[in-house]
């Protein structure tokens, strides 16, 4: 196959931060992919101060995620979409911080998709009902190297895999239309 120029599939690296939003632990993983290859950068938790403001949590939580994207220069952003549960506080607060995770990148300027849980699985472990313990075994099998201290980071690093594969399906779809001579 010819290479085109800026081609997404043989081009430069892409770096992808991934973000599993929460009020009191905000996972975040980056991951480096370049053509079929995946490499793992970093990862980590975010932790809230729980004995501050609302307010004043959400704005700890966006400076502490523009300290990663500046760190790191991340070129695009997956977050995990919110779950509704049993209690509307909890929801309402989980719903506030996933706010803030998709603002932070976006004020910076990457791209943001979104991604529900069972995509993330299933572009992971390949069904969409895997458990948490089989998302974090192909995580650790799919980044060589990977040293993850927390479930959240296992769960961002899963959510910029997800990426990850999602892209490099749509950029074979947008390859695949040029070489077809049907680009736009």
């Amino acid at each position: 196959m010819t290479a085109l120029p800026g081609d997404p599939l043989t081009s430069t690296t892409r770096r992808i931060l991934g973000l599993d939003p929460g009020l009191r632990r905000t996972g975040w993983g980056i991951v480096d992919v370049q053509g079929m290859r995946l490499g793992w950068v970093a990862s980590g938790v975010i932790t809230s101060t729980t004995d501050r403001s609302l307010a004043e949590r959400l704005a700890e939580l966006y400076a502490r995620l523009e300290d990663v994207i500046v760190r790191f220069q991340p070129t695009e952003a997956a977050v995990e979409e919110t779950f509704v549960n049993k209690n509307p506080d909890s929801t309402l607060k989980l719903g506030q911080a996933r706010g803030i995770a998709l603002l932070a990148p976006a004020r910076m300027g990457l791209t943001v998709a979104e991604y529900n849980n069972a995509t993330v699985k299933k572009a992971v472990v390949g069904t969409g009902a895997a458990e948490k313990d089989q998302v974090a075994m192909m995580v650790h099998r799919l980044l060589p190297g990977v040293r993850v201290e927390k479930a959240d980071a296992t769960d961002a690093l899963a959510i910029a895999i997800c990426h990850a594969h999602t892209g490099r399906a749509t950029a074979v779809m947008a390859r695949a239309r040029v070489l077809a001579g049907s680009a736009p």
